[in-house]
């Protein structure tokens, strides 16, 4: 049996908000069987906000969560690491609105869980298999999911910029290929755009500390973590907003030019075809089938 995981012990960190500039203390801490991932705004009495997509507010540069008087902004990087990790639930403890940037990748939240460590627990896990294609388009901006017996994810960029023109990637997300290939990667921005951004209250928070910043003639900061490191980060943020489905996926999710407005929004088209997915558990044995109807696992197409 593949069995649902928790963090062993608590932990907690101190970081700036990206877009609010202030300072954040987040606390990662163990939670129960069939919980999920839930935050939860200490400044605001302990309200919480689940991590899904019945919950999505205030997607433009980052994603964001709202329930109620309770909201929390930028929350794509730790999701990445914590669905990419197998922590199927966990409290995510916070004194201010937004989830801290860190250095703009995945890995110091990827550090986080692997001090805390992981605890199994007692029930099985439950995956969202997909059983035939999905898809949502706007504009030249594109996103599906094919059937797949694994996790993959292919993404391709185009900019006009002569740094950045086009990028192509395709990944089988593992824990071992996120945490080498993936959650190093880090957020990207242009020079030109950051004067823009800040008249509009957002990057407050940003520094070449924790985003890669392009010129018109190059990248301000010393180096790259990898040749490819910004389309690798599209995959680290599509990964976090898929997550938002509330279950591990076994699909093939394949995005071109789509960012956080397009990713969230098909997440909630994802639960909304109810036909076009099941829940299974690690051998693929269904539990939840599409309409209510027993259809034998070896039927999927893949």
């Amino acid at each position: 049996m593949d069995a649902q995981r928790t963090l062993r012990r608590p932990i907690s960190c101190v970081g700036i908000g990206l877009h609010s500039g202030n300072k954040v203390q987040l606390s990662l801490k163990p939670a129960a069987a069939d919980s999920g991932i839930r935050f939860r705004r200490t400044d605001l009495g302990n309200l919480e906000v689940p991590a899904t997509v019945n919950h999505l507010a205030g997607i433009q540069l980052a994603t964001g969560l709202a329930r109620n008087e309770v909201s929390v902004e930028t929350v794509e990087h730790l999701m990445s690491a914590l669905v990419s990790l197998g922590i199927d639930n966990v409290v995510i403890e916070l004194n201010s609105p937004e989830v801290p940037i860190m250095d703009g990748s995945a890995a110091p939240f990827v550090y986080l869980i692997q001090e805390a460590g992981v605890k199994t627990l007692a029930q099985p896990r439950k995956y969202l298999k997909i059983v035939r294609p999905i898809s949502l388009s706007r504009g030249d901006k594109r996103i599906a999911l094919y059937p797949s017996d694994e996790f993959k994810v292919t993404y391709s960029i185009s900019f006009d910029h002569p740094l950045l023109r086009h990028q192509a990637r395709t990944v089988h997300v593992t824990e071992e290929s996120f945490i080498e290939e993936i959650a190093p990667a880090r957020t990207f921005t242009f020079l030109k755009d950051v004067e823009m951004l800040r008249q509009n209250g957002l990057a407050l928070g940003g520094s070449l500390d924790n985003a890669i910043v392009l010129g018109e003639t190059g990248v301000l900061n010393n180096a790259l973590r990898f040749e490819d490191e910004f389309v690798r980060h599209k995959i680290l943020d599509a990964v976090g907003d898929l997550a938002l489905v509330g279950h591990p996926v076994i699909g093939h999710l394949v995005a071109h030019r789509a960012g956080h407005a397009l990713h969230t929004e098909f997440a909630a088209r994802v639960l909304e075809e109810r036909d076009a997915w099941q829940l299974v558990d690690s051998s693929h044995e269904v539990i939840a089938p599409a309409h209510g109807v027993t259809v034998p696992a070896t039927s999927f197409a893949s």
